[in-house]
């Protein structure tokens, strides 16, 4: 792992886990900024003028807290090196995770307001609205917001209610109250409902430390990317809830697997019925497709039609709503 020597400005390299303490910059990316490459000669680097200013910013905010060490995606990876990216990306939850804390950089909010005197604005930002920013929220124990003049706007603990509004996260996720393993599949997908990235493929590798699995990066493969996270994660997973999305009602015939985070949205009130560490049904992946042991409810009144209990419900006006799926069978031809 590579981190930005806050008082140099220059690049060193340590073994993970890394042993000094060090802070982490959540940011999106604004035209043309410093590589891996452009470090190696800061006069090169200093020459993106405005991408520049961010990271000296970030590192005079970090000397300030006592802190020598930094980490900034756009230059502390070497892109260029296939094997590396994808160590990074499967990493990268494990290192917002573990550093002191995180600075979210909000580039197009100029309000002097902090985020909670300003939550409506703050809705606006790319920041609230991009993929990989997602993970760079929830997993940092400590998350402080800074605006386009980099003036201190508040925490995720201090604004954890104006960022539950913006966001659909629970208070106590942001508070790190809760794990995320006590929030079922498909609220977590729905969290990433309406959020964007720039690659198709990076919609699913964005998420994979939100649901704590790896996988190797195939760029390329397009939507198939998304359909390979929900394969690992039930790999590991005794939560049906997978299951719960909901297609578009002009869909034609469809997978059991979403074809995107976007089809959980509405989702975000589901919540799991049963201790899912106690689930003892089956579920694995075949040459065929996803194979589920578990009971089916016949419906009286369908001949061949069944009901799979997706062991989560929502709350909807007050009225306890169990979810499942319906089933019809087909016969051997």
């Amino acid at each position: 792992m590579r981190l930005i020597n806050a008082r140099t400005l220059k690049l060193e390299v340590f073994n993970d886990p890394v042993p000094t303490p060090y802070a982490i910059l959540s940011h999106t990316w604004d035209g043309d900024e410093v590589s891996f490459e452009d470090m190696k000669d800061l006069n090169t680097a200093r020459k993106k003028t405005a991408s520049f200013s961010k990271i000296e910013a970030t590192c005079r905010l970090v000397l300030g807290e006592g802190l020598d060490y930094v980490w900034v995606d756009t230059c502390c990876i070497d892109k260029s090196s296939s094997a590396e990216l994808s160590e990074a990306i499967n990493s990268m939850f494990r290192w917002y995770k573990n550093a002191i804390y995180c600075l979210a950089f909000l580039s197009d909010f100029s309000s002097g307001h902090d985020l909670i005197g300003a939550s409506a604005a703050a809705r606006k930002c790319r920041w609230f609205s991009r993929g990989w920013t997602l993970q760079e929220l929830i997993a940092p124990a400590v998350v402080r917001f800074y605006n386009a003049d980099w003036n201190f706007l508040g925490t995720k603990y201090g604004s954890a209610k104006e960022i539950e509004t913006i966001t659909g996260i629970d208070q106590g996720v942001l508070k790190s109250h809760t794990h995320l393993a006590a929030i079922s599949l498909a609220k977590r997908m729905s969290w990433a409902a309406t959020r964007r990235t720039t690659r198709i493929e990076d919609m699913a590798y964005c998420l994979l430390g939100v649901f704590d699995v790896t996988m190797p990066m195939l760029y390329g493969e397009g939507p198939r990317a998304f359909a390979r996270l929900q394969e690992e994660i039930l790999r590991k997973t005794t939560d049906l809830s997978l299951f719960a999305w909901r297609a578009s009602e002009d869909s034609e015939y469809c997978s059991v697997l979403a074809k995107s985070p976007a089809e959980f949205f509405g989702c975000g009130t589901i919540d799991l019925n049963y201790d899912q560490f106690s689930f003892r049904d089956e579920i694995s992946i075949t040459n065929k497709g996803v194979k589920i042991h578990t009971p089916l409810q016949s419906i009286v009144s369908e001949d061949g039609i069944f009901f799979m209990d997706l062991h989560c419900y929502e709350e909807t006006d007050g009225e306890h709503r169990n979810i499942g799926i319906y089933l019809k069978r087909e016969l051997d031809t």
